[in-house]
């Protein structure tokens, strides 16, 4: 795996992003990204998309929000959506995408990053709890509501 950096998502990189392949069973968890895009839209203020790029290829992609001033606690610091490319998957990837996620809240003085995920045994959890974070609720769809504190 060469260096990883990551880019805002724009015109030049949205069509990869948005052809991430995942691995067999994952699909039913991951969002595409253009999907993702239109259903949150893009504000400039609140959203930050972002591609993983490992050299000039895209290899993952994580959407987060930042909106101190959202009545809902859960959706003042979390991650929208994070794909990553099935061959890339194990390589450190997704914590690095998550951990300057992370970085970018510490930055603006949050304590407290978010995410809901679906469960199942090829979702996300595991991944999740890896990296610190901890069930903290539950949607009324059933989904998980998990915390990193920073």
């Amino acid at each position: 795996m060469g260096e990883l950096r990551l880019e805002e998502l724009s015109a030049a990189t949205i069509m990869a992003a948005n052809s991430l392949t995942m691995k067999p069973g994952q699909e039913q968890f991951a969002t595409p990204i253009s999907h993702t895009m239109a259903e949150g839209g893009v504000n400039p203020t609140t959203s930050w998309p972002r591609v993983v790029m490992e050299d000039d290829t895209v290899v993952g992609f994580i959407k987060g929000n930042f909106d101190p001033a959202s009545d809902h606690e859960e959706f003042r610091s979390c991650i929208w959506s994070i794909n990553v490319a099935a061959d890339a998957q194990g390589k450190g990837v997704g914590r690095f995408a998550v951990l300057a996620l992370a970085d970018e809240a510490r930055s603006r003085g949050i304590e407290r990053v978010t995410v809901i995920f679906e469960p199942g045994e090829e979702g996300p959890e595991a991944f999740f709890t890896r990296l610190g974070f901890s069930p903290i609720g539950e949607t009324r769809y059933g989904e998980t509501f998990a915390a990193l504190t920073l």
